[in-house]
């Protein structure tokens, strides 16, 4: 019987990822199968992450331009949670809860000033993103970093061992979209969000606190993007640039999802990343990205309320 090869793959990188040899040897159907596969699960974890976004720019009207580094920032705080105790399970309570603290700060500080010029909004955080990136290449290092899955198990998968942290990531990414809604719709603070989003004059008349709200959703905001940074830490590289590519991968399944509609920007973002990981199987990352763009361009020109706009809110 032949021995089964372990195969670890990145969710994008512009460099062959380790193991690419054993997966350019792989049956095409198999190839194509796999990397969908890690596509859906990458997928889910940008859900996480591009659901931040979404809120923010639907409540707060903020192109949000350092989000990308608020993810990155999840993963540093994960190296470093890892570092410091030895425990990478206690950083899904370190990163979130610092990004949250952040989040605040940041709002009152950066964000609330600016907050009806669009203009300087995109300033301000293009401006607190190359703070963020350079704070972290400092004080962590310009040097890329890996961490080992936490779960070492594989499972035999297409001729390979595939890693059982992959499916666990997944899992958790899925719930936290599960909970992130039911907190939405099931809530105080959820009920306050959207009636906010939905007519902020009204709402403040009948007491909601506004200001109060802006806080807290930029908060979560970052807090939703850091736990996807915990998630994602075993799978990509820990990097102060790591939320480069991220970022405009968020605003594509904003925009392809429907300004506004967050289950339509989770739809969305798994769509982008199982179509990415498809193409892969014949492509180069390149190619694959190229795809997404044109996809969301046609969306802007055919469908600019966005393909899941039947989705509710």
């Amino acid at each position: 019987m032949p021995q089964r090869r372990r195969l670890t793959l990145l969710p994008r990188e512009p460099t062959l990822a380790p193991g690419t040899a054993l997966l350019l040897r792989l049956p095409a159907m198999d190839k194509l199968l796999l990397l969908a596969m890690n596509g859906f699960i990458w997928g889910l974890i940008i859900a996480l992450i591009a659901l931040g976004l979404a809120i923010i720019f639907g409540l707060l009207d903020i192109i949000n331009l350092a989000h990308g580094d608020f993810f990155m920032v999840g993963t540093v705080l994960t190296w470093a949670t890892l570092q410091q105790t030895g425990d990478f399970w206690l950083a899904f309570l370190v990163a979130p809860l610092i990004g949250f603290c952040l989040g605040a700060i940041i709002q009152r500080i950066v964000i609330q000033p600016v907050r009806n010029v669009a203009a300087l909004s995109i300033v301000a955080t293009f401006g607190l993103s190359l703070i963020l990136q350079e704070s972290v290449r400092l004080t962590f290092g310009p040097t890329p970093r890996r961490i080992l899955p936490p779960i070492q198990a594989t499972f035999p998968l297409f001729g390979i061992d595939y890693e059982v942290y992959r499916l666990f990531a997944a899992a958790v990414a899925f719930a936290a979209l599960v909970g992130f809604f039911l907190f939405l719709h099931r809530t105080k603070l959820g009920t306050r969000m959207r009636a906010v989003r939905h007519d902020a004059d009204t709402a403040t008349a009948m007491g909601v606190p506004a200001q109060r709200v802006y806080v807290l959703t930029f908060a979560i905001g970052f807090a939703l993007a850091a736990l996807g940074g915990v998630v994602a830490a075993p799978i990509t590289t820990v990097d102060f640039h790591g939320g480069v590519d991220i970022l405009p991968f968020c605003f594509m399944a904003v925009i392809i999802g429907g300004l506004g509609n967050l289950l339509g920007t989770a739809a969305a973002a798994i769509l982008l990343a199982v179509l990415e990981g498809t193409i892969q199987s014949f492509a180069d990352p390149t190619a694959a990205r190229i795809a997404s763009l044109v996809l969301m361009s046609a969306v802007l020109l055919l469908r600019p309320q966005g393909l899941f706009k039947g989705l509710t809110r």
